[in-house]
């Protein structure tokens, strides 16, 4: 059988119960944080106009995050995961080039508020084995990018957590993800122009997931080769794969255990190199003026997302990906903030002039690695520094401690465009760590979504 079936069975199969106590630990911090940069992107340019759009006629099933809006569980997944990817500041899976959560929490939530006293318990597994068929599927795939990947994989991930929320059974879980896969979409040309569509896709796929659920539940079918056929997702949409070997892996493997966080609102292919330039402006106190040139290598798929040059004027959505503009943002005041996505940021010329300094070459490396990074920099009086990142801050192997985590949460929360009320986000953090100890989800989250 295609192995679109053994992936439907460990969702369909697997019990709270069942999942290891590292397992459930690892879901709470990835939806804690993931809601939190929902909540932040609310306040992005766009988030309410997308909104506004869908809430003429709307059945208020579910809350649009840090917005205030009620639409139907579909639109309200759109939303949100567009609110979630829009600060490029959501997890992602490094291995698989996906960013497991950003598709399959707003979709999760969304369905959960719809079907009401969801328990705590619930949402976790479908979380947990929703991130696995989303990352699993990025780690079959054994060549580069062609299509955007963390909206094509989400989508399956987040069907198969809405599924597993409203209790699809083998066949009907074959079937929803089969609707998904026929819905799915995602263009790596919003990606190389750096355009604003690239957080819309992770929304209109959290939409067809929510949708593909629907149609399943109502006796809909679909094709049962959706992976391995000659049309199937790994002859189109990623050029070549093993799905059959992750999905043998399913149930001793969690990915939702290797998920990578995010210290700065970037593209994650940028984050080793603002690593570096933040060790070497530490570790040597240069001063930013001083600096001749700087030095870049890094894999192919890291040149490729992220190799564009800075611009005076470009939008966040280009900045965010833009590493000589982050790069020189590192070395100049030591951080990468949400500050520095703005017109006034990108008009800085002693910003935009040391961004021209810095080349990025290629080195040989697998084609969806993010690593090795070396960054070298030549200072005016002739004096040459160099580091090199081979795990990247915020990699399960190099973790963000409790207490950032926490503290970007906060952060993110305040910035949202109707910021939860005082205490709120103390209450969420609290509930988050006791999750699987509520009867009803929609109790926690409801005083920062609405």
């Amino acid at each position: 059988m295609d192995a679109i079936a053994a992936f439907a069975g460990h969702v369909v199969g697997k019990r709270y119960e069942e999942l290891p106590t590292e397992v459930v630990a690892a879901a709470k911090v990835a939806i804690l944080d993931t809601l939190g940069v929902g909540l932040a992107g609310s306040s992005e340019a766009m988030a309410a106009e997308l909104a506004a759009m869908h809430a003429r006629g709307s059945a208020g099933e579910a809350h649009v995050w840090g917005n205030g809006t009620r639409l139907t569980a579909a639109a309200a997944a759109m939303c949100n995961a567009y609110q979630v990817h829009n600060t490029e500041f959501d997890c992602l899976h490094e291995q698989a080039v996906v960013h497991a959560m950003t598709v399959v929490l707003p979709a999760a939530i969304a369905a959960a508020e719809r079907r009401r006293n969801v328990s705590g318990r619930a949402l976790i597994a479908a979380v947990a084995l929703g991130v696995d068929v989303a990352a699993g599927l990025g780690v079959a795939a054994q060549t580069g990018l062609r299509f955007f990947r963390p909206a094509t994989a989400g989508a399956f991930g987040a069907t198969a957590a809405v599924g597993k929320l409203i209790g699809l059974g083998d066949a009907g879980m074959v079937d929803a993800l089969s609707i998904a896969y026929a819905q799915a979409c995602g263009t790596m040309q919003a990606h190389a122009e750096g355009s604003g569509l690239l957080a819309l896709q992770m929304g209109f796929n959290a939409r067809n997931a929510v949708v593909a659920c629907d149609l399943a539940a109502r006796g809909f079918t679909g094709p049962k080769h959706v992976l391995e056929g000659p049309f199937g997702y790994f002859h189109l949409f990623e050029a070549a794969g093993s799905p059959a070997r992750v999905a043998a892996e399913l149930g001793q493997r969690w990915f939702i255990t290797e998920l990578a966080y995010k210290p700065f609102p970037s593209g994650r292919a940028t984050h080793g190199i603002i690593e570096a330039c933040l060790i070497l402006r530490r570790q040597h106190a240069i001063d930013a003026a001083s600096i001749a040139r700087v030095g870049v290598r890094v894999p192919p798929l890291v040149h490729q997302l992220v190799a564009r040059p800075s611009r005076v004027q470009m939008d966040a959505s280009y900045a965010r990906l833009s590493a000589p503009y982050v790069a020189a943002r590192a070395l100049l005041t030591g951080d990468v903030g949400r500050e520095a996505f703005t017109a006034e940021a990108y008009r800085h010329g002693a910003t935009q002039d040391l961004a021209r300094r810095i080349d990025i070459a290629v080195v040989d490396a697998d084609a969806n690695a993010l690593t090795p990074v070396e960054v070298a920099i030549e200072l005016c009086n002739g004096a040459r520094c160099a580091a090199r990142i081979d795990v990247v801050y915020g990699n399960p192997a190099k973790p963000i401690d409790a207490a950032d985590r926490v503290a970007k949460f906060c952060r993110n929360c305040a910035a949202a465009l109707a910021p939860p009320p005082p205490g709120a986000a103390e209450g969420i953090i609290a509930g988050v760590a006791r999750l699987e100890d509520l009867e009803d989800v929609g109790e926690l989250f409801a005083p920062a979504l609405r």
